[in-house]
This record gives C-alpha cells, sequence and structure tokens, in this order.
C-alpha cells in the first residue's frame, strides 16, 4: 500500500476503528466495478486497510447487487457481511420498497438515495418503514438524480461514476480532490480503449455530481401512512408467499428444509410476482397512430407488451384511463376492440419496441418516464389480464400480427434489458408452448430461464405449457435425443395400450371410439393439436372411471398420444464449441428434433470469451488482439447431411421469415437446426439499437438469412431458399458501430484493416456461393431407392 499520505482526521470510524459502507445497485449500472475502484483509491492515497465484498445472485443484468465495503487504519478481519453500517447508499429508488436496508445503518449513520425529487419532494416519496428508520437512528439523508444525470450526459442507466463521486464528497473518507483526481485517473484507464466520447461523458458525470448533492432536512414525524409493505401481491399462491417471496428480499437462508420441493421440481409462472420496478422509462401507447402490426410484442424482450381483441362490451368495467381502437389490421371484426398493453412494473425499459416499431415517427408507442405512469398502468394491466383471450379462429398464429395475440408462455425473465436472445425464446414458447419440451444447455438461457426465485417459463390457461429442464454445457443436445426417445417409447407404449383396449371391447363404447380417433389422429397443424387435447381430455376422464388394469395404466402415458415439439436451446458455446460433438451426433440421428441455438458469438455468461462463432476481428478474452480466424459455419456443415433442416434468422431483419423457420422446422419430421442472431451486451453496443444491429449484419453480407428445407427436394425443387439479398452496405459499416471491432481498430489500425479486408472478401465470397446453391436445378429424390421415409 503506498503510504504516502496522511490519514484524513475527519474519517469516521467505529469502535473498531472502521469504516463501514454498503452499496445497493443495480446489476449492470456499474455499482460493483465503482466500489472496487473505490478500494483501490483508498488503498493507494492513504494509510488505510481496505475490504470489498460483493454480494449478488447469478441472475443477469437487472438483479440487486450489495456492496460491503471496510476500511481502517487497522488490519481489518471480518469475515462477515457489514450489519452496522456507517454509510449506505440506494441506487435504485424502487429498492425501498422491497428491501429493507435501513436496518444495517447505525445510529447517526448517512443514507444516500438516488431519486428523480428534489430534497423538498423526496421526503414524501419515502415509505412508511423507511422514515421512521431515518428519524429513529438519526440518519443524515441525501439524495441526487443522478439517472437523470446519467441520460443528459448520454451514459443511460450507468450510473456508477455519479454515485462513487457523492460518496467520497459526503463521507469524507478522503480528501475530495484527491478522490476526484484518482476517479477521472480510473476513468481513463478504465473507459479508455472505449474511445474519448466514452472518456469525455464519465468525465462530465464526476463534475456535475459534485454540484447535484442535496442534503434533506429530515422532518421531526413520519407523514407517510403505515402500511405494511408486501413482497408479492395478495393473489399469489401460498407457496410464493411463503418461499418464493423469502428469497426475491434476500432472506432465503431463512427457509425450512421442510418447505422446499422434496422433488427438485419448481413451481412454473413465478415471475409475474417479481414486480422489479427496474425501468426508468416504459412504452406508452398511442391508438390512433399504431397500425396494430404486432412488431412490438414480437421483438419485446421480456414480453411486458400484450395485445387482444375482445369484445367492446367488457369496456363496461375498465378503468378510465384504459386504451382501445376499432380493429385495423384484422377487419370485419364488429363489436370488437383492440388494445395494446405493457407491464409497468416488469418492464426494463429497453426501448426495443420504441425503435423497431414501422410509425414511431408518429409516435405510435413512445418512452416515458414509469414513475408517474406506474399506478395507472398496473391497474389498466390488471384489467387487461382479466380480459378473455383472443380466440383462436380469429387470427393466424403463422404471421406476425396474429403472433401478437398468442399469450407468451415465457414472461418477465431476468435477462439483461434488451437482451437479443429472449425474444426468440417467448416466440418458441407462443408456436410450441402447449406440447413444448426444452432441453436447455447451462448458459444465458438457464440464467433467465430457470435461476432462483423465480421462473419466467408459464403456462395457458388450460394449465398446458412448456417443461423445461437444464443439463450440462457439454451434452445439452443428447440430452434433447433423449427426450425424443422417451417420448417416442411412452407414445408407443400408450398406442399399445390403447389397441389392447379396443380389442377387447369390453370398455365403455365411447371411450372404444376415442381412442380410435386419437390413435391415429391427423396432428399436422395446431388447430388438430388443439382437437386433439379434447379428445386426451375427455378419454383421460372416461379411464379415471374405469377398473380396468388397462385402462389405468393408459391413464398415466395417454397424454403421449399427444406429438410433444422437443427443442434443444442454448448459445454459440455449446453449439459450436463444447457441445458440438453431441450436437452432430444428434443432427445425424435423423430423429425428430429441434436445436435452436442463440447466437451472440461468443461466450456471453461466462465473461465473453471467444467461441468458434466470434467473427474475425473481433476482440474478446482469449482473442484480445482480434479472433484471428473466420467464423465457423454451422449451417453449411448441417445442410451436408441433405436430410436436416437448417435456417439461419434474425429478427431485427425479417420476423417474417423468423415465424416462416421455426413452423417448418418444427413441422418437418426429422432434425433441424435454426441458428438465430442474438444481438448481445458484450458486443459493447447501445442495446436499445440491438435490433438495428441485427438488420445490419444481415444487410453487410455477414448474416445471410436462408432455409434449408430438405422436402422441397422430393417436390423437385431446390431444398435452399435464400431469404435476404445481396449485401447492401460494407462490412466496416456494420462492425464498426460495435466495440468489439472498434477496440482493435483504436489500439491496432493496421491489424483491424487486415482483418477486416479479409472478413469483407469472405461474406462476398460467401453470399456468392449461397446463391449459387440456391439457384442449382435439383432433380427429385428417389425415395424407394433410398430407402428411407425421410
Amino acid at each position: 500500500t503506498n503510504l504516502s499520505l496522511e490519514y484524513d482526521p475527519s474519517f469516521s470510524t467505529t469502535k473498531e476503528d472502521t469504516y463501514q459502507a454498503m452499496f445497493y445497485g443495480l446489476g449492470s449500472d456499474g455499482t460493483v466495478g465503482a466500489n472496487k475502484n473505490s478500494i483501490k483509491i483508498i488503498s493507494e492515497k492513504t494509510n488505510n486497510y481496505t475490504q470489498g465484498y460483493f454480494v449478488y445472485d447469478s441472475k443477469k443484468a437487472g438483479a440487486i447487487t450489495v456492496s460491503h465495503l471496510r476500511f481502517g487504519k487497522n488490519i481489518i478481519q471480518s469475515p462477515y457481511l457489514i450489519s452496522n453500517a456507517d454509510f449506505i447508499a440506494c441506487h435504485n429508488p424502487s429498492f425501498l420498497e422491497k428491501y429493507d436496508m435501513l436496518k444495517n445503518a447505525k445510529q447517526g449513520g448517512t443514507f444516500l438515495l438516488t431519486s428523480f425529487h428534489s430534497k423538498d419532494e423526496v421526503w414524501n416519496t419515502l415509505p412508511y418503514r423507511v422514515q421512521k428508520q431515518i428519524i429513529d437512528k438519526k440518519l443524515k439523508f441525501y439524495v441526487i438524480d443522478a439517472i437523470k444525470i446519467a441520460e443528459e450526459i448520454g451514459l443511460g442507466a450507468r450510473i456508477n461514476v455519479i454515485m462513487q463521486t457523492a460518496f467520497f464528497k459526503i463521507s469524507k473518507v478522503i480528501d475530495l480532490d484527491i478522490a476526484i483526481t484518482s476517479i477521472k485517473e480510473a476513468i481513463k484507464k478504465t473507459y479508455g480503449k472505449k474511445g474519448e466520447k466514452i472518456v469525455d461523458m464519465n468525465m462530465k458525470a464526476v463534475d456535475q455530481a459534485l454540484d447535484k448533492i442535496e442534503e434533506v432536512k429530515v422532518p421531526a414525524k413520519v407523514s407517510a401512512k403505515d402500511i405494511q409493505m408486501q413482497v408479492v401481491s395478495d393473489n399469489a399462491p401460498a407457496f410464493v408467499k411463503n418461499v418464493t417471496a423469502k428469497i426475491m428480499i434476500g432472506e432465503g437462508d431463512k427457509i425450512k428444509v421442510s418447505q422446499m420441493p422434496d422433488d427438485g421440481t419448481w413451481p412454473t409462472a413465478t415471475t409475474q410476482y417479481e414486480k422489479r420496478n427496474i425501468a426508468v422509462h416504459i412504452p406508452v401507447w398511442n391508438p390512433q397512430t399504431c397500425v396494430q402490426c404486432g412488431k412490438c410484442t414480437m421483438v419485446c424482450p421480456h414480453a411486458v407488451i400484450r395485445a387482444k381483441l375482445y369484445k367492446e362490451e367488457e369496456l363496461k368495467k375498465a378503468p378510465a384511463t384504459f386504451k382501445h381502437a376499432t380493429p385495423k389490421i384484422i377487419k370485419g371484426r364488429e363489436g370488437y376492440v383492440y388494445t395494446l398493453q405493457v407491464a409497468p412494473e416488469d418492464c426494463t425499459g429497453c426501448g426495443a419496441c420504441v425503435e423497431s416499431c414501422p410509425m414511431k415517427a408518429q409516435k405510435a408507442i413512445e418512452m416515458q418516464p414509469q414513475e408517474p405512469l406506474r399506478k395507472q398502468e398496473e391497474e389498466n394491466r390488471e384489467f387487461f389480464m382479466s380480459l378473455p383471450e383472443t380466440p383462436d379462429n380469429m387470427y393466424n398464429k403463422s404471421v406476425m400480427n396474429g403472433v401478437q395475440f398468442v399469450r407468451p408462455l415465457f414472461e418477465f425473465s431476468g435477462a439483461c434489458a434488451g437482451c437479443g436472445e429472449t425474444a426468440y425464446v417467448k416466440l418458441l414458447t407462443q408456436l410450441f408452448g402447449d406440447r413444448l419440451l426444452i432441453a436447455n444447455a447451462t448458459g444465458c438461457s438457464s440464467i433467465y430461464g430457470g435461476n432462483l426465485p423465480t421462473t419466467p417459463y408459464a403456462k395457458r390457461q388450460d394449465g398446458r405449457g412448456p417443461s423445461w429442464n437444464n443439463s450440462l454445457f457439454e451434452d445439452n443436445a443428447e440430452f434433447g435425443y433423449g427426450m425424443r426417445l422417451a417420448s417416442d417409447k411412452y407414445a408407443q407404449y400408450a398406442k399399445e395400450l390403447t389397441e389392447k383396449i379396443i380389442e377387447k371391447g369390453s370398455c365403455d363404447k365411447a371411450l372404444i371410439e376415442q381412442l380410435k380417433q386419437a390413435k391415429s389422429a391427423d396432428q399436422s397443424s395446431q388447430e388438430l393439436i388443439e382437437i386433439q387435447h379434447k379428445r386426451i381430455d375427455a378419454i383421460k376422464s372416461m379411464l379415471s372411471k374405469c377398473d380396468c388394469d388397462d385402462c389405468k395404466e393408459l391413464l398415466s402415458v395417454v397424454d403421449y398420444l399427444t406429438n410433444r415439439s422437443i427443442w434443444a436451446v442454448g448459445g454459440d458455446g455449446w453449439a459450436y464449441d463444447i457441445g458440438y460433438g453431441g450436437l452432430d451426433h444428434v443432427l445425424a440421428s435423423g430423429k425428430n428434433i429441434n436445436i435452436l441455438v442463440l447466437d451472440t458469438e461468443v461466450y456471453s455468461n461466462t465473461g465473453g470469451q471467444a467461441s468458434k462463432s466470434t467473427p474475425m476481428g473481433a476482440v474478446a478474452q482469449f482473442a484480445a488482439s482480434g479472433k484471428p480466424t473466420g467464423k465457423k459455419d454451422l449451417g453449411l456443415i448441417a445442410m451436408s447431411y441433405g436430410y436436416v433442416y437448417v435456417a439461419k434468422v434474425a429478427l431485427g431483419s425479417d420476423p417474417m421469415q423468423v415465424v416462416k423457420a421455426f413452423n417448418e422446422a418444427e413441422a418437418y419430421n426429422g432434425p433441424s437446426l435454426i441458428i438465430a442472431y442474438a444481438h448481445c451486451i458484450a458486443h459493447g453496443i447501445n442495446m436499445t439499437k440491438g435490433l438495428d444491429e441485427q438488420k445490419n449484419a444481415v444487410n453487410s453480407g455477414h448474416w445471410p438469412l436462408y432455409r434449408f428445407n430438405p422436402e422441397n427436394c422430393l417436390k423437385g425443387k431446390n431444398p435452399l431458399t435464400m431469404d435476404s439479398k445481396a449485401p447492401s452496405m460494407s462490412l466496416a459499416d456494420y462492425i464498426y458501430n460495435e466495440n468489439r471491432y472498434k477496440v482493435l481498430q483504436k489500439s491496432n489500425p493496421e491489424l483491424a484493416k487486415k482483418y477486416l479486408d479479409v472478413a469483407q472478401k469472405k461474406v462476398e465470397d460467401q453470399y456468392l456461393f449461397y446463391k449459387y446453391m440456391a439457384e442449382r436445378e435439383i432433380k427429385s429424390c428417389d425415395v424407394e431407392k433410398a430407402g428411407t421415409d425421410k
């Protein structure tokens, strides 16, 4: 430690001569990184020992983080969390409704809150418990609108530097001039590679923070109503109230073992009770200018935007601010109205919906501050959810404006705001969720898909929904393959029992007739599958009343008479790299299994390591000087089998092609592979513009869109269809929107230029190759000679 500076006598200490501080931040707002820098600054610029410990769960960006910092002139030997803090900072005002953070404040300590309200307004926005604790503990109370400062400067939600500056000014743990100089040095070191613009914005954040901190004059009495704070709503299931809610507020260690599910199966559809309230701005719908295309509902990564068609008479009980419009796209529905509704407390505020709206200029949907709209829109949403679901016969779920009416069975996940992966998963549940079995590879999709305490996978009103299970990184394809084999075996057994009961003929005639229909039912469309669902429900009711041993046995497997849709889902680290051997084996099997690769072109979940999907010239961990080799063409490898359905899709470029590919893959009686472009926070982009980056990837030729359907060759058609045109922009215009490429351009421009020249030629050659393949004349397949039904 550098001991060149004297210990600051104004340094506030406890009896243990240690200053203790706690910071409650929001994942991805930079709080943890800023506090690590604070530790370095204090240890290097004073004669104090330091300690830092950071508590956060394994969820993606948007979850709470708690930084525990200790400083003192004596050696710190405290292997436990802080419970008597001199300083507590809350970096998100909604946390005050959930977490009892001030219980850890010492008498006479300091509380810093970021809030949209000034020192004269903020007191009346605080919950009763918080007001009482501030008064009872005689806390010094400071407020700063860090979010407004960050937005005005251009930093978005990253308020870390602002709150770090406020901490040093208020706490006086170090001379302020030294602290500010050190913070600015850290900014240059941390953000220097990202460009001068980023550095300048953070420098401005420091300067503005110094002037915007306000001390609140604490009243003598509590003014808020004494309302018991609820973690989850009253209508939540008992398990959610007694178990899930405790984990939500960080009290999971108080749960008894006897309260946990003894078989490891966790209840689904619980994210709807979480209400994270992390959005600063939320989308607001304008019924007058909206064309009701449904694109916003399709691209929303968190399923917070829903659309419904319902009878106008339902509006009699609607709240005064509830919006509706006459149906525009689906015409001829007299007596029906259309509503697009946002879930304000579940939205992450990413803005992807607004950026992708074709009527953006007319403000068909626009971002507005969440806080003043929260109560009103939550009331509107509750009414919206009470409305009946749009009848199936009123829309076509094979097109985008029809999919918007299908309830997502994957909602409010804990993925990063604006995540490029989750919209694909959501679509999967909308199209096949009633019979969907997902084998999930460990990675981002397992963190936002099945991480405790809540689960985003949901179910329909009839109780049907996806089944989800997580597997190891290296064997997920085999895991899904096992699901396929097991499902087929159960279906075979159910048919054998069905045939046995029919042949015996001693059971109820109505049951036998239903069994005959179920055994040979056409399930080639969703409409026919829904009929099979109802048929199976009737059969189960009749079987439950039978004493026949075969009927009792059939009851346990009769559901398998409905076709299962089995999907192995994971990222490029699994599919291109660690699990590729298994993926290849499963594709080669010829079995009816679907594989969805959420391709972020990097190991997103473990820190951004390069994968075989990482493009040439992109900087990643283990490729600090840019990846010297090109991206593996997984789709072309799979096409070489000839009997594997393959599609390459990008939601930001062509949503309709995505829907078409999903439906074709599921309908194909054989292995299918969909490779979906997923923009990622690891790319170093503005996630609000993520869908634009997907479009640029396609337009530059980096990500050609195509579908390879082996069934076409049976009709004498070429199986390969190109869905994107020749590159219409240079590769440079695409890649240099992203920091993963710009970093190398700044640090080693000659090498970056070399990679760019090679990559540009590669995308041009790639397009010509695929174009040639798609335009070839194909003779019809001779199925009999091939000896296969595939």
